[in-house]
């Protein structure tokens, strides 16, 4: 009988906590729908329309719900900027990857030295993104380029890379790389410091190599965090945005139109929100469908016991 008891207080507990705890999330939750969900479904809503500014009348004007989407289909300038994303986001995530994790590598051994230079390789990504596109504006920029400086001086006839069609999305993808590599080497440097000691010392005892310590225990153990750091910085890279608007705008041509680009080009320039909002609502199912397939095929790594 007293067992009885002590349950239903237990479980009479339970419930008064669940309700304290849905209580105090439901004001963050309010305030979330109110400035994520209901812009969200707004951008959707709008999607089905041909809202343009300079028509009034379109604004919940659904007579022709999918005319934005069969514009999609056939909008050969949408189609480039597709391709130049793709570009773009391939090489910065791989770069921010690679490099990320050869200096978290490098960063996690002992030494003070090293333990000093975590904090200055953190310094790309806390500065504001206009602040990095500024100063690569100046890198840039060959009559007050410290770089360019340094061709002239050596010999070198370099020309303004943000203008070269043969280096213009290049040069974007070094500065989005130099601004967002440390995201990455962040996330490994930490999941590096939680791998267990003991797999370590173990693996040296056996006889293993630092290459193969590194091959078959350090990254089979963070292939998880690598995956998730890619993930976010893919997404990222799809909404790229102060870089190109400050350094080429687009240019030259279309050479950097990346597709969130086309698409401000589109509700800002030309006044076509209805079109605007079918691209950023395609290119966000296109970002959720890719990340899925990605965990799908990749997996959330190997664990190590």
């Amino acid at each position: 009988m007293i067992s009885e008891r002590l349950a239903g207080t237990a479980a009479g507990f339970a419930r008064q906590q669940h309700r304290f705890f849905a209580y105090c999330v439901a004001p963050s939750l309010a305030v979330l729908a109110v400035i994520t969900l209901l812009p969200s479904l707004y951008l959707l809503a709008t999607s089905f329309t041909q809202l343009s500014l300079t028509r009034p009348e379109t604004l919940w004007d659904f007579s022709q719900p999918l005319e934005s989407y069969r514009q999609l289909l056939a909008d050969s300038r949408l189609h480039n900027s597709v391709w130049v994303q793709v570009k773009l986001s391939f090489w910065t995530v791989l770069l921010q990857l690679l490099i990320g994790l050869g200096l978290a590598l490098l960063l996690n051994m002992k030494s003070r030295l090293l333990e000093a230079l975590r904090t200055v390789f953190l310094i790309p990504m806390v500065l504001p993104p206009i602040v990095v596109a500024i100063i690569w504006k100046v890198i840039y920029t060959p009559d007050i380029s410290p770089m360019h400086g340094i061709f002239r001086a050596i010999g070198w006839n370099v020309p303004a890379l943000i203008t070269d069609p043969n280096w213009a999305l290049t040069s974007i993808i070094i500065a989005d790389t130099w601004e967002w590599f440390p995201f990455t080497m962040l996330m490994v440097l930490a999941a590096l410091q939680m791998i267990p000691q003991e797999l370590l010392d173990a693996a040296k005892v056996d006889g293993a190599s630092p290459w193969q310590v590194t091959r078959h225990v350090t990254l089979p153990f963070i292939t998880g965090i690598l995956l998730v750091a890619g993930l976010f910085r893919l997404i990222d890279s799809i909404k790229a945005f102060p870089l190109i608007f400050i350094l080429t705008d687009g240019g030259p041509g279309n050479l950097t139109e990346v597709t969130n680009y086309y698409s401000y080009l589109q509700a800002f320039n030309f006044s076509y929100l209805g079109f605007s909002s079918a691209i950023t609502v395609a290119l966000l199912a296109a970002s959720i469908v890719l990340s899925w397939v990605i965990v799908r095929a990749v997996g959330w790594g190997v664990r190590v016991d």
